[in-house]
């Protein structure tokens, strides 16, 4: 059997992902399809609207027959370490491709980019570290140095979110040297990063704004979503009365923060240049995590920058302990978290090709990786009612979701 994975966080699972699988299916022939997916946070630093084990249902209603957890120390990361975090981990399942959107849609053109960049490599770096100590954030400092060395042209714009996201993952499958195929398919409908619905295939951005307004399903928002993901959302919020946002666990940051030393902060990852001042002083005055990150953010601290570390305080991730885990060249360990009879049949038949533990759920005695999962999971799930939150705790500990 041959296997195309997905690089995503289903956040919601909606209409642009259902035809992303459909796309991956038809122009991969692959017998399976595989989703390495973010857990309890994301890559730009929040938390998921609903937890990991509802987003795996949405996703194998919709035509996912496997979904595996993408580490947390992984997950919460720039777009470099998440790219190879998901890349190794579906190397380890032996996928054969890998297909991502992109507003590119050709794969020709993030190969022949990729190569100009190793080829100037050296350049993009000084041109990074000029932007830096100027005070430009690390993404803008990124674009600036691509366009130097010539790459955000038509061809391949990486000042695009898509496009700088699939470049990741060309990086990480030929610096990895891996036997990885990979696909893109051109991104349709809305923006990345558009704040209202204005078709059916939307944005999660979008989507979430609305949900968030509106504070239940309207008719406009089913518009954009499966029926799967309509179903786990209402599913979710009766059990919990919540969809998380930042704002949830704003009382709960800012007790951890006011509570820590300038010393417990300055060892949180990511926390860098004397920013722990700053946190600790604006603490006392925050009325609401929005108005905490406003008036934190910096040309150099941008809102993804500083919502990361936010994640890392709320889960009192240390440097020490994430920069074994990113220093290594691979992942030590593969999380199912659901599967359908597709799915389990490509895990039976490649079970002695896979040289990483497949671990099914978690239990004691674990790697620091996935006691980070455990950790992520239990701040998550902090801000609900006790009961609630160690009902939807025991998932953790439970096999995976099978349909």
């Amino acid at each position: 059997m041959d296997a195309c994975g997905l690089i995503v966080e289903y956040n919601p699972f909606h209409n642009g992902h259902l035809y992303h699988v459909q796309q991956a299916k038809k122009s991969s022939k692959a017998d399976c399809i595989i989703a390495v997916m973010s857990g309890s946070f994301l890559q730009r630093g929040e938390p998921a609207i609903i937890d990991k084990f509802h987003r795996t249902q949405a996703a194998l209603a919709s035509g996912v027959d496997l979904v595996v957890e993408l580490p947390y120390s992984y997950a919460v990361q720039n777009s470099d370490f998440f790219a190879k975090g998901a890349v190794h981990t579906l190397d380890k399942l032996k996928v054969s491709s890998i297909c991502f959107g992109s507003e590119s849609g050709d794969t020709s053109n993030f190969i022949t980019s990729y190569k100009m960049f190793k080829e100037k490599e050296a350049i993009f770096h000084e041109v990074v570290q000029l932007y830096l100590k100027k005070g430009i954030s690390f993404p803008e400092a990124s674009k600036a140095a691509y366009k130097q060395i010539g790459l955000s042209t038509n061809e391949l714009d990486l000042t695009k979110p898509n496009n700088i996201l699939g470049f990741g993952y060309i990086r990480a499958i030929f610096e990895g040297n891996l036997s990885i195929s990979p696909i893109t398919i051109k991104r349709t409908g809305s923006n990345y990063h558009d704040q209202m619905i204005n078709n059916s295939v939307a944005s999660a951005t979008s989507i979430r704004k609305a949900l968030f307004q509106q504070e239940s399903l309207t008719e406009k928002i089913q518009g954009t979503l499966p029926v799967s993901t309509c179903e786990q959302l209402i599913k979710y919020k009766k059990i919990t009365g919540y969809w998380h946002t930042w704002e949830n666990y704003f009382p709960l940051l800012q007790y951890r923060v006011l509570t820590m030393s300038l010393d417990e902060i300055r060892k949180i990852h990511g926390v860098t240049e004397g920013i722990e001042y700053r946190i600790k002083k604006t603490a006392k005055t925050a009325t609401s995590f929005s108005g905490w990150m406003d008036e934190l953010k910096t040309k150099r601290y941008t809102r993804t920058r500083l919502q990361r570390m936010f994640v890392h305080i709320l889960t009192n991730t240390k440097k020490e302990d994430l920069l074994p885990i990113l220093d290594d060249q691979s992942v030590s360990y593969v999380r199912l978290l659901g599967f359908n009879e597709t799915g389990r049949k490509y895990i039976n038949l490649n079970k002695k090709k896979i040289q990483v533990p497949l671990v099914t759920k978690l239990t004691k005695n674990m790697d620091i990786s996935l006691s980070l999962e455990e950790i992520a999971s239990n701040a998550y799930y902090s801000i609900l009612p006790p009961s609630i939150a160690e009902t939807l705790r025991k998932q953790e500990l439970q096999p995976p979701i099978i349909i």
